[in-house]
């Protein structure tokens, strides 16, 4: 939800437009500061991001998002294997138009991954369908290699897609990028999309398969910090790495990932969950997909919601008795529609520590918080005291 001043909104971000009395009030009895999730050398993730929020060192644990999404998925991997996140994408004009072919639906996106096991698959690669945009593809076998460079596709909107195409002269990089242009002839003319264009909706013409990684070596929550783990969350990949930390998932009917995700039962299972949890991540994406689709009063409205319908709610149902944290896991300004790596704010509210002077909850109010800007472990053990 952090963002750039918007030259077309006075020069303010949308937490500056936001109506958020309950982040405010976390932020003004907290203790505040900002947290540089995102290391100069690691990509502008949200694994990365999110890893690091829960206090492992990215540089280690890091092994793309595709094995991950594979765990919440209940996949198993392989010591052989290679795994991706795997994109259905819209383009047009030779050019990426969006990232999720325009947000499909699960149910229209399964129907396009099943054609394309039967069309593509075989004992080398196999596919498997996941959330809306959001799947899996892994490659088996040691002739393949992680040693390639890909593309996060929601990073090149509005670019040429061969140009971001797997980088490397490899038997791995020409494979994929083999399969990618091959799903296209199998796309394009799929009755799914036939009909999407005919309801003028954007169609899943390619696979983008990113962010290739293998079974990563992460150890338990549990173990580092003592704290018994939840997460809630719509997304996969945050699953997933609340799968390999040892958390329990606790799924919510209606988490969507988007505006009209329900922030009221997330807001309930966090409750429910800390009468048997010593700690909960709760995640909420629907901010991080309004900046990527550049619209600034939908990601203000993501923000309201997420302070009213669900902090407010938990802050309501749980009172005074419990230590809450709230930020960001990475900027994702409208303005430039991609993740960017600039430190977070962040808001710490816990029994009996007295708050800074900071009295609002936005990217420049943050700068005066007493934690000042903190990295790696320290946001979490600072949250654990």
């Amino acid at each position: 939800m952090a963002d750039y001043p918007s030259p077309t909104h006075d020069k303010l971000t949308p937490l500056m437009v936001a109506n958020i009395p309950n982040i405010d009030m976390i932020a003004a009895k907290g203790q505040c500061g900002l947290f540089q999730t995102i290391p100069d050398d690691m990509p502008t993730g949200s694994t990365v991001a999110n890893l690091e929020v829960l206090g492992y060192d990215s540089h280690e644990c890091f092994e793309g998002r595709g094995v991950l999404e594979a765990a919440n998925q209940g996949i198993d991997i392989g010591p052989d294997e290679l795994v991706f996140r795997c994109n259905v994408i819209c383009v047009e004009d030779s050019k990426i138009k969006n990232h999720s072919a325009g947000h499909i639906s699960s149910e229209e996106a399964k129907e396009l991954i099943d054609t394309l096991n039967d069309e593509l698959g075989s004992d080398d690669v196999r596919f498997y369908p996941g959330v809306s945009y959001r799947h899996i593809m892994i490659l088996k076998g040691e002739k393949f290699s992680k040693d390639i460079e890909s593309f996060p596709p929601h990073d090149h909107p509005g670019e040429a897609f061969k140009k971001w195409l797997i980088k490397g002269d490899s038997f791995t990089s020409h494979f994929v990028n083999d399969l990618i242009m091959k799903s296209n002839s199998i796309l394009e003319n799929h009755p799914i999309n036939l009909k999407r264009a005919a309801s003028g909706k954007d169609k899943a013409n390619y696979i983008w398969p990113w962010s290739q990684g293998v079974k990563p070596n992460m150890e338990k929550f549990f173990e580092k910090f003592g704290k018994k783990g939840a997460v809630i969350s719509a997304v996969d990949l945050i699953n997933g790495i609340g799968k390999y930390a040892g958390f329990d998932v606790v799924r919510v009917e209606g988490a969507t990932g988007l505006y009209d995700t329900n922030y009221e039962g997330k807001a309930d299972a966090v409750t429910t969950s800390l009468k048997d949890h010593d700690f909960v991540f709760c995640h909420v994406e629907a901010s991080d997909e309004a900046g990527h689709e550049g619209d600034f009063d939908l990601k203000v409205k993501t923000i309201e919601y997420l302070d009213g319908r669900l902090i407010g709610r938990v802050l309501e149902n749980l009172g005074d008795d419990v230590a809450i944290a709230v930020l960001p896991d990475h900027f994702t300004p409208c303005e430039k529609k991609i993740h960017t790596r600039e430190a977070v704010p962040f808001a710490i509210l816990k029994p009996g520590v007295d708050g800074d002077s900071v009295s609002q909850f936005d990217e420049e109010s943050i700068k005066n918080g007493s934690l000042g800007l903190i990295s790696g472990e320290e946001f979490i053990k600072t949250f654990f005291n």
